[in-house]
């Protein structure tokens, strides 16, 4: 199977299980989680952020845990095998890779920047009444060895330092935003094209179910809603794969 896939989508796949097997099979079998830590994104002003996660996140998946996190990959190199393919094809190497990293790195982008907003509300209102804030960035950082002692003068106080404590140790992964870029390249280079649906009979025009998903990503990220899953980083990577394939689009069998 592996040799029918283009050269770029087939090592793209590759890396992203080598690294999921490392990081479950023998890492985290040895109860070794530092390759999360290390290469999944934080929060940009967490302690626990390094520069290299803006890209190192987009190969990092879901903890394997009894089995339920390996969906989360097998989604995500399902979707890449559907769709990487015609578009490498069509693009060429080079502009296949620059539309898979910066879709990335506008997943990276969008979600930080309504982590941004939360975060700046939450501090914001414990300063107002009063509270010094260095002491959470302190403890949230993942190599703080002490005694989570959180400000617990009243309900409000004591939930909102837990929602801060959570936000800066709570980082984001996975190849989804890289991913919708490519969906979204795809549906704006051949709207036409029909795609099977879970629970839908009939093939559906793709160019009717991207509006749809991500509507409801958009919806589902503002809202809360999301359980777990970084709704507004997909948006930000369908964004960027839709510019982009707007812009390559008028020149597509001149240039590659």
């Amino acid at each position: 199977m592996f040799n029918n896939i283009p050269p770029l989508t087939r090592n793209l796949i590759i890396i992203n299980i080598a690294v999921y097997v490392i990081s479950n099979f023998f890492l985290y079998a040895l109860q070794k989680p530092e390759l999360y830590n290390l290469l999944s994104a934080f929060y940009p002003f967490s302690p626990n952020f390094k520069s290299w996660q803006i890209v190192t996140h987009m190969f990092m998946h879901a903890p394997f845990e009894g089995g339920a996190g390996i969906m989360h990959i097998l989604f995500n190199m399902f979707t890449l095998y559907s769709f990487g393919p015609i578009l490498e094809q069509s693009l060429g190497d080079k502009k296949y890779l620059i539309l898979y990293f910066l879709s990335g790195l506008g997943a990276f982008f969008l979600f930080n920047l309504w982590n941004f907003v939360e975060i700046q509300q939450i501090t914001s209102t414990l300063q107002e009444l009063g509270i010094d804030i260095t002491e959470i960035y302190r403890q949230a950082d993942i190599n703080y060895s002490g005694d989570i002692l959180l400000n617990n003068k009243t309900p409000e106080i004591f939930e909102l330092s837990k929602e801060l404590l959570i936000d800066l140790k709570s980082p984001m992964l996975g190849a989804s935003g890289a991913i919708f870029g490519v969906i979204a390249a795809f549906a704006t280079l051949y709207p036409e094209a029909r795609i099977g649906i879970m629970f839908i009979p009939i093939p559906v025009k793709v160019k009717y179910v991207l509006p749809v998903v991500v509507i409801g990503s958009i919806y589902l990220g503002i809202s809360g809603n999301g359980g777990g899953i970084a709704h507004l980083a997909h948006v930000g990577g369908a964004i960027v794969g839709f510019i982009l394939a707007k812009i390559w689009k008028k020149h597509l069998y001149r240039f590659k």
